[in-house]
């Protein structure tokens, strides 16, 4: 385990999806509540909750909800081009960014975890448990965009591979 990376992760995955659809996924709380989100609220620089189907772009804030768990996060969109490219910060002092690249008729998503401290309570929460969950949730947006599946757990049942 000398080598292993603590400070950061990546997961990629290819959608049979256009980039603009997958973008919206991200950015729009009705979108994003389909494959992610129990609750996804987006609050501009102005401090106005953005429309369920407006975009969130840099500095808007947000509050998500999961189901099946109690924990709120609370962040900000750090960037976001419009196009495709997001940063968000996300556990703390974490950034995730989301890129977004056309392969012909699918679009990969290459989206990476970092700046993860390196203590204990990080390196399992964070690192090992946001990696999986990651995962989880990538492959949800696939199976949503793709086929209309939402493989979640919306029920109070904690501890699942799939909330």
């Amino acid at each position: 385990m000398q080598n292993f990376n603590w400070t950061k992760f990546t997961k990629k995955i290819s959608i049979q999806s256009d980039i603009e659809t997958v973008y919206k996924s991200w950015l729009s709380s009705k979108e994003l509540e389909k494959w992610f989100l129990a609750e996804a609220i987006y609050i501009d620089g102005y401090k106005n909750e953005l429309a369920s189907t407006d975009l969130a772009s840099s500095e808007c804030t947000y509050s998500w909800k999961w189901y099946a768990q109690e924990h709120v996060e609370i962040g900000k969109i750090i960037e976001a081009n419009g196009k495709d490219y997001l940063l968000f910060n996300f556990a703390g002092s974490c950034r995730v960014s989301v890129a977004l690249e056309e392969l012909g008729e699918e679009t990969l998503v290459t989206l990476t975890q970092s700046e993860i401290p390196e203590d204990d309570e990080s390196k399992v929460n964070i690192r090992l448990g946001c990696a999986s969950a990651w995962a989880f949730y990538l492959v949800n947006l696939k199976s949503v965009l793709e086929g209309g599946i939402d493989l979640r757990n919306k029920k109070k049942i904690k501890g699942l591979v799939n909330n």
